[in-house]
């Protein structure tokens, strides 16, 4: 995502590089080269010009500190502006019906089925929230039977008449079913419908007028570009959504939808979707989303991910299980499945700050765990509760039942235990500084 506008940007940058000071000679070299890089990224020729010239006009005359570069107080400047581009705030989801209603609207293949599951689940494990999804894709063969398999993937049940055609009375008779069985947010996945298409466009005007949803969003594919952009300016101007939803950010895309879109149709980009996986989403930032683009990383984002995924009971009972040298492979097992929910490696990898420019020409397989769960699953319960039992012949079994060598079993036991021993060092030395600061809090205060 964004990589090839973060190098863009970086070689605009060292224009400035060894200037003394910032002059209208040197930023409009630079601005005519950002402009550059933000349309050959997809951004229209009118939102990037803008931008450059908002840019221009702040970084001119401005006194530039000696402890600051030209070239640095321009990043900045860049940032900010950038940020303000998309939104500049965070903008969250209106939930105060009851039940809430988020209409889910786009075009055929932006991914607002699988969207709405996300969505489904984030709400249910974040915000403690028991929604309903509800099918009103009557068009799509397998659109029901699809939207009830990503329900079951997140555990929210799904409303559907597969025989009945009317969109108005599905979702009214959802709304009947939502009160009565007490959900309190309902999620209505609609048909895929082209703005020319003037018969499916007027069919969700009716589903709008008809249920007055709380939240209508615009799922949008980001790796459509510039075309994105048009096309959410024709749904607007026909439904007047309140947010966009940009899907598949962790592919090949250029990113000009992000940096377009919100000055275009007027309207904040709320999430954004950066995977697969039914936990990879994200609300959108667009302060943090500028610092992505200049190569800045997102450990805030990083932080909120891992916070989301792990249990706070959980954790205490693992440090008490570390603490006491009792970590096995059955909570490896599960420590991986933690990470891996938590998207694609070299996604997250980049919201580190630096690793993104590092990691770009590698290749990080995201099935990187395979071999490890392959060769834990071999083993029985005995031994993944008690590794040091695992003698030559075990080993050699679990090799072969893993298909794997006997030297990448070793290897992981070997990994394995200098891990252990390495979180045991933390937490215990984590436990003896909160004991050191106990005491130093009862200790008399000596005279000064």
């Amino acid at each position: 995502m964004f990589e090839n506008l973060s190098e863009r940007l970086e070689r605009s940058f060292k224009i400035l590089k060894g200037e003394g000071k910032i002059t209208e000679l040197n930023v409009a070299a630079t601005m005519k080269d950002i402009r550059k890089a933000l349309m050959e990224a997809d951004v229209s020729y009118n939102v990037a010009k803008t931008f450059t010239n908002e840019v221009k006009e702040k970084a001119i005359g401005m006194n530039v500190l000696t402890a600051v570069k030209p070239g640095q107080l321009l990043v900045k400047l860049v940032h900010d502006e950038m940020a303000v581009l998309m939104g500049g705030e965070t903008v969250g989801l209106n939930l105060t019906g009851k039940p809430a209603i988020i209409l889910m609207s786009g075009l055929q293949g932006s991914g607002k089925t699988t969207f709405s599951g996300k969505l489904a689940n984030m709400l249910k494990t974040r915000n403690k929230k028991n929604p309903l999804l509800v099918a009103c894709d009557v068009y799509r063969p397998a659109a029901i039977n699809q939207l009830q398999v990503v329900g079951e993937q997140v555990g929210v049940p799904v409303y559907s008449e597969p025989d009945n055609k009317d969109v108005v009375a599905i979702a009214k008779n959802a709304l009947r079913e939502a009160k009565a069985k007490g959900h309190d947010i309902v999620i209505i996945d609609t048909a895929g419908r082209l703005a020319v298409d003037e018969q499916m466009m007027r069919e969700i005007e009716t589903l709008k007028n008809a249920i007055n949803p709380d939240e209508t969003l615009f799922v949008v594919d980001s790796m459509t570009g510039q075309d994105a952009v048009n096309t959410a300016k024709t749904f607007n101007e026909r439904l007047d959504f309140d947010g966009v939803v940009l899907t598949k950010l962790d592919g090949d895309t250029r990113g000009g939808a992000a940096l377009s879109i919100r000055t275009v149709v007027n309207k904040p980009i709320k999430f954004i979707g950066t995977g697969e996986k039914m936990e990879a989403i994200d609300a959108f930032h667009p302060a943090r989303m500028a610092d992505r683009i200049l190569g800045m990383g997102d450990v805030v984002s990083l932080v909120e991910r891992a916070q989301n995924l792990y249990d706070e009971k959980e954790a205490q009972e693992l440090v008490k299980k570390i603490q006491k040298n009792k970590f096995d492979f059955n909570d490896f097992m599960s420590q991986i499945q933690q990470i891996k929910k938590m998207g694609n490696f070299k996604e997250l990898a980049s919201m580190i700050p630096g690793v993104g420019k590092a990691i770009k020409d590698m290749d990080i397989d995201d099935n990187a765990f395979k071999s490890i769960e392959a060769i834990i699953q071999s083993m029985t319960p005995l031994e993944r509760s008690n590794p040091q039992i695992l003698n030559s012949s075990r080993r050699m079994r679990i090799a072969k039942g893993s298909g794997t060598s006997i030297q990448e079993v070793n290897k992981l036991l070997k990994q394995f235990e200098q891990t252990r021993k390495m979180m045991q060092m933390v937490t215990n030395t984590s436990k003896m500084n909160m004991m050191m600061n106990a005491m130093r809090g009862k200790m008399p205060q000596l005279p000064q």
